[in-house]
């Protein structure tokens, strides 16, 4: 089975509950977070995820929620994993 880690960069409103709902959607897409790096003053939020899903399937479902205002695919990097 292959895992795919991807790195995204999100750029966000700055509203109280913006970090739980991005966190609450990755979470229902089937996507772990394996490192979250939050720069507040910016409104940047830079997220390394991997999971088995097709990638489209998460950064599709970030980009509509409402304080998102834009979703960057930094890189990719496909680890294979032996059962």
């Amino acid at each position: 089975m292959s895992v795919s880690h991807q790195q995204l960069k999100l750029i966000v409103n700055q509203s109280p509950e913006v970090l739980e709902r991005i966190l609450r959607v990755i979470r229902h897409r089937g996507f772990k977070i394996e490192q979250l790096d939050w720069q507040h003053a910016s409104g940047q939020l830079i997220l390394t995820v991997s999971s088995q899903r097709a990638m489209h399937l998460l950064t599709a479902q970030l980009i509509k929620l409402v304080d998102v205002q834009e979703v960057i695919v930094l890189d990719a990097l496909q680890v294979t994993k032996s059962a």
